[in-house]
């Protein structure tokens, strides 16, 4: 496919695929437990006709929600496929790989220990709890570097066996914490946990932004340098390219958009192994194509996963990163043996 035709192609695919996000916005924006009519919700939000209860319904509840969904989503869909590219590896993905766990126990500890001391100011609570996600993110990354290098290089299946243990280690430790928090936190921090992100506040948007703000287009600037780090080591050292440089920059930038996004949602897996797979097979090999595309179904995958969740057992909800895991499992299951085979 030539150059223009592989431009075109990614443009109608990210155009497409944002205009499905936006139509899923809409349907959650005016269906829930009561419906609203889209002429009252664009009423509400331009503040030409204040309906007290539309006000309280759009403004505290629904659009935090989906703005927290579409940030979560365009920020793991990417974060994936930076780490599949860096670990040459399509089975990686930051749940599968620990780091998902690694900030989750960093928050709980966080919620265990410090909140109640910073309770009088929600506020600081909420912005400082991306910075304890990032650390505990940052030792899974070290532990994963130090484990799954053979010889010097990173070992694709290592690091799939050392992510899977630290993933399962991570998590017991973060169920031995819960345990002891009262019941309460205990609940909440369970459902968090699950992926839940039903008490998305502004705040915690506020929380979120600084991170994808810096931290993507970091990612894009640098998203060429992905497809040299698929070369050999020869052509690596021929070009003058310092590889381990490049994924330690990447890598790094990979955890704080999941720490931060764990910090807010909760552990919501598979969007970073499936996004990358879809824009392949989508826009080709890119990764200046492959980054956006991938956030863009990323963003599309937790709204429709959240909209499902709070419909279809309606008036109990279920956290999206459960209904994504339920597809995420068995096409990870597919990969595994595709991969085999």
């Amino acid at each position: 496919m030539s150059k223009f035709g592989q431009q075109a192609r990614f443009l109608l695919v990210l155009i497409l695929t944002l205009a499905l996000s936006i139509v899923v916005m809409y349907v959650n924006i005016t269906n829930g437990t009561f419906d609203i009519s889209v002429m009252d919700v664009l009423r509400t939000i331009f503040r030409v006709q204040t309906v007290r209860d539309y006000d309280l319904v759009i403004f505290d509840f629904r659009l935090p929600r989906i703005v927290i969904g579409a940030l979560v989503g365009f920020a793991l869909g990417i974060a994936g496929a930076v780490l599949q590219g860096i670990t040459r590896n399509e089975l990686a993905d930051p749940g599968i790989l620990g780091i998902h766990s690694a900030a989750g126990m960093a928050i709980v500890l966080y919620m265990f220990f410090i909140q109640d001391m910073v309770k009088g100011a929600s506020w600081l609570s909420i912005m400082t709890m991306p910075i304890f996600g990032w650390l505990g993110g940052m030792a899974a990354a070290l532990l994963l570097l130090l484990f799954a290098r053979h010889r010097g290089v990173l070992d694709p299946q290592r690091l799939i066996l050392v992510g899977i243990a630290l993933s399962s280690g991570f998590g017991a430790m973060t169920l031995y914490i819960s345990l002891k928090m009262d019941p309460q936190d205990f609940e909440m921090a369970t459902v968090w946990l699950a992926g839940s992100i039903y008490n998305a506040t502004w705040i915690q948007i506020l929380a979120l932004l600084p991170w994808i703000i810096i931290l993507i287009p970091i990612i894009w600037w640098r998203s060429h340098t992905l497809n040299l780090l698929h070369l050999d080591e020869a052509s690596v050292s021929g070009l003058g390219l310092n590889k381990n440089r490049e994924r330690m920059i990447f890598l790094l930038c990979c955890v704080g958009l999941v720490s931060a996004c764990v910090s807010v949602s909760g552990s919501i897996g598979f969007v970073g192994l499936i996004a990358p797979h879809i824009a392949r097979k989508l826009v080709g090999l890119r990764y200046k194509y492959i980054v956006p595309v991938c956030g863009a179904i990323g963003m599309l995958m937790v709204l429709v996963g959240d909209f499902i969740g709070k419909t279809i057992f309606s008036p109990a909800e279920l956290p999206a990163g459960i209904v994504i895991s339920i597809v995420g499992v068995p096409y990870f299951v597919y990969l595994l043996f595709k991969k085999k085979n």
